[in-house]
This record gives structure tokens, C-alpha cells and sequence, in this order.
């Protein structure tokens, strides 16, 4: 049996020939890739997607909620890290989670490190770290990433900061009773993953094209040697300023790790390159803002603070081990 993904490139390549283009020219590079990536990257993301469905029909709000509601520092912090690999919770969920968790008891850090692993380390980004760049790759960028909102929270948490809580956030009380989960069998969780599918698929699909866009572009007109010298391990420099390109943006992981493929393509460094991811999952801007509902200014600050030096420590630290 023929795989589909392997015949996705010469049919690329056989569509740019069958358009009124300069056979290899910039423009048919970055159309060729394009017709190759988009088909490639929507298989595995409804793939991963439907897979994980199906786990996060073992997981409801609720009990997540339950599960980490007294947890102490430490563990819970490494309980709710992993919690956030597998839930279906990103940043336009934020605000409600937040208070949810709080009001339930849940500590402050052992929060904040479920709101850093949800949207960064996500079985989404890793579904496609591994299959576009390798298991490798995959595995240290699920224990750095672990490691940011684990460590993050725990500062977090140790510096005692609910006072910077936005008044009403600490005057919400707890419910006292959480709906029990509906008993379902596998027929129910197919279908939950089939609507984790259409949902969201659904959301990405456009995230998913204007990512890989933007990374035909760059396959197609960026010199390699230039990406080599501007995002190369050897520039200390291009680190930081991966982070800072990147908080501005608003992306899902699914929808930059395209570029990130071309950009390693391209000769970028691989830390310099994820340092840019996380930022961009982690600290985007319109979370911030998000984010600004339930949390003092000084408190976001800190937040962004912990977890930027975590992103660059970790960026340096892919820089250094996969040279």
C-alpha cells in the first residue's frame, strides 16, 4: 500500500508544471511548497486531533478542575503542567479557567503552570514536531516546555502574588458541587474526537494556510545563508530577538510550526527557531490582554517576565545541544 504523504511531492511538483510559471524560479519553489505542506500538515492535524479527542473525553473541565483543587505547590505544579498537554483549553478560554481554578481552591503557581503548558505544549505542537521534524526534536521540546510551566508556576507561586489578583476574581467563591461527568462509552469519545475535528479544524484551517504561506515565502525567496546568519546558533543575539518578534503575533502552535519548518529549512538555528514558537504560544499579546480581565498589570508583567527567561534559556539551550 502506497502512503499518501509520499506522493504528495511529485504531485506538487506536477501541478507547479502544469502552471504558466518559470520552472525553478522563486515563485514555483514557494508554490511547490505550498501545494506540498498544506495537504500534508491538514492529514496530520485532523489526525492528532482526532486521536487527542478521544483523550480529552476523560477530561472535563470539571475534573480537571477536581484534580488539581488543594494539590500543594510542586506537585501540583507538575500535575497541572501535564494536565495541560492533553485538555482542550487555549487562550480565548483563559479568563474563565482562571477563576474557575481559583475560586476552587486551586494555588495561584499550580494555575499559572496550566495556563503556560495548555497552549505551548500542547499534543497538537507535539503531534507535529514529531512528524515533521522528528521524535527528537519532539521529546526535548515537551521537556523544556514541561520544565518552563512547571518552574514558572512554582516561582510563581512562591512569591505569593494573590494580592495582585484583580478584586473580584478574589472574591468569587468556590462551588460547592461539580456536575458529574456523563458516563460514555467508545462509540461517545469517536464522536467526541470527530467533533474536536470539525471544531478545532474548523477555528485553525485559515491559521494553518497563512502559516504555510508564510512559509513558502520564505522556502521560496529567502536565501539560505541570510536566515543561516540572522538566526544561526552563532548570533547570541537572535534568541531575544525571536521573543520579542514573537509576542506581538497571535498564533496557534499548528499554525507557526510551518514556518517553523521552513526557517530550519533555511539554515535558522533550532533554538532560536522554537524560542520564536514559544513566544508566539505562550506570550502572545492578545492573551495578555485576555488576561489583563483577572490580572493586575504588575502581575502579567511577572508572568511575562518568568516565562521569557524561561523561553531564552531554553532557546540557548536547543542552540547549544543540537548544534
Amino acid at each position: 500500500m502506497v502512503c499518501p504523504l509520499r506522493q504528495l511531492q511529485p504531485v506538487s511538483r506536477w501541478l507547479v508544471a502544469q502552471l504558466p510559471i518559470p520552472a525553478g524560479s522563486h515563485l514555483a519553489a514557494s508554490v511547490e511548497f505550498f501545494f506540498y505542506d498544506t495537504p500534508k500538515v491538514l492529514m496530520l492535524l485532523t489526525l492528532v486531533v482526532f486521536a487527542m479527542g478521544v483523550v480529552r473525553s476523560f477530561f472535563s473541565p470539571e475534573r480537571t478542575r477536581a484534580l488539581l483543587a488543594g494539590k500543594r505547590e510542586g506537585v501540583g505544579n507538575i500535575a497541572a503542567a501535564m494536565l495541560g498537554i492533553v485538555t482542550p483549553f487555549c487562550s480565548c478560554s483563559a479568563v474563565p479557567l482562571f477563576v474557575g481554578f481559583v475560586s476552587a481552591g486551586v494555588p495561584l503557581g499550580v494555575t499559572f503552570s496550566f495556563l503556560i503548558s495548555a497552549p505551548m505544549v500542547n499534543e497538537v505542537a507535539l503531534g507535529l514536531l514529531f512528524a515533521l521534524l522528528g521524535w527528537k526534536v519532539a521529546l526535548t521540546y515537551l521537556a523544556f516546555g514541561l520544565s518552563i510551566a512547571i518552574l514558572s508556576g512554582w516561582i510563581i507561586g512562591r512569591l505569593h502574588l494573590e494580592d495582585w489578583l484583580e478584586t473580584w476574581v478574589r472574591e468569587v467563591r468556590a462551588e460547592q458541587d461539580l456536575p458529574d461527568e456523563e458516563h460514555r462509552d467508545w462509540v461517545n469519545r469517536f464522536e467526541a474526537g470527530w467533533d474536536a475535528v470539525k471544531e478545532i479544524v474548523g477555528k485553525v484551517w485559515y491559521w494553518i494556510i497563512a502559516g504555510i504561506a508564510a512559509g513558502a515565502f520564505i522556502h521560496g525567496y529567502v536565501p539560505a545563508g541570510l536566515l543561516a546568519r540572522i538566526m544561526g546558533a552563532g548570533a547570541w543575539w537572535s534568541v531575544p530577538a525571536a521573543v520579542l518578534v514573537g509576542v506581538p503575533m497571535y498564533s496557534n502552535a499548528a499554525g507557526i510550526i510551518p514556518v517553523v519548518d521552513a526557517l530550519l529549512g533555511k539554515g535558522a538555528a533550532l533554538g532560536t527557531v522554537l524560542a520564536f514558537m514559544m513566544s508566539v504560544t505562550a506570550l502572545s499579546l492578545p492573551e495578555m490582554i485576555i488576561l489583563r480581565k483577572v490580572l493586575s498589570l504588575k502581575l502579567i508583567v511577572v508572568f511575562a517576565g518568568v516565562v521569557a527567561l524561561g523561553i531564552l534559556a531554553v532557546g540557548y539551550l536547543f542552540n547549544v545541544l543540537f548544534v
